[in-house]
């Protein structure tokens, strides 16, 4: 039997972008991508705490080192810059290896997106 599980998440971000004329995704800093093991493409669940949006997209690398966090095409619609996120990927495993797989978890500084 196969489930699905959380594999990363990036916890509380800040909206730096919204770009309705970009053809579609989120742009997370590649820092914050890097230590939450996700990689470039990969489908990211996104959940706005302010306004209780929940939407799926992929993800591209933003710079290094900016604390960017943009939502490209459609989606920008769901946000507002300064809106706070959590961000999900999710993987799935077999049952007797999700007992003990550990998902990467990142808490970045709340202020600027930035690994503490």
């Amino acid at each position: 039997m196969q489930i699905t599980v959380v594999k990363s998440k990036i916890h509380r971000v800040k909206v730096t972008g919204a770009d309705l004329n970009y053809i579609g995704s989120i742009t997370i800093d590649e820092d914050l991508m890097e230590a939450a093991n996700i990689i470039q493409g990969e489908k990211v669940q996104i959940v706005n705490n302010d306004n209780g949006e929940r939407l799926e997209t992929y993800c591209i690398p933003g710079p290094r080192n900016s604390g960017e966090i943009t939502l490209n095409g459609a989606a920008a619609r769901k946000v507002a810059v300064g809106d706070t996120l959590i961000l999900i990927t999710y993987a799935m495993m077999d049952i007797e290896a999700a007992k003990t797989f550990k998902p990467s978890l990142v808490f970045p500084n709340e202020a600027t997106n930035l690994l503490k």
